[in-house]
């Protein structure tokens, strides 16, 4: 089974996917209309990009009316988050090894 930092790194690496992620992040919600005025794709890719990112949990969908707003949800990243602090003390406790044995062999 998919981990959940798998699933997020996965619907983000469309660089697409990312970018439309990434403008809502900045610029709050956003119709279909408006997110493809400026992907440089057409509006039916745009709808699938949202669809996966919906299906990440990484957008929520507003109608009203004719239009449906969009908006980031970035309490999605967490186990992403999560990962990389993981990630990053794992390192942290490797350079410091490595300092240690590096200290050792100049004695």
């Amino acid at each position: 089974m998919e981990q959940p930092h798998e699933i997020l790194f996965r619907t983000l690496a469309d660089p697409t996917r990312r970018a439309i992620f990434e403008r809502l992040c900045r610029d709050g919600d956003q119709t279909v209309g408006a997110l493809t005025a400026q992907a440089g794709v057409s509006q039916p890719a745009v709808s699938k990009h949202l669809g996966v990112l919906k299906q990440a949990g990484l957008v929520r969908d507003r109608p009203d009316g004719r239009q449906t707003h969009y908006s980031a949800q970035l309490g999605a990243l967490a186990p992403l988050t999560d990962w990389t602090h993981r990630m990053a003390a794992f390192w942290e406790h490797r350079f410091d090894d490595l300092e240690d044995l590096m200290k050792r062999m100049d004695q």
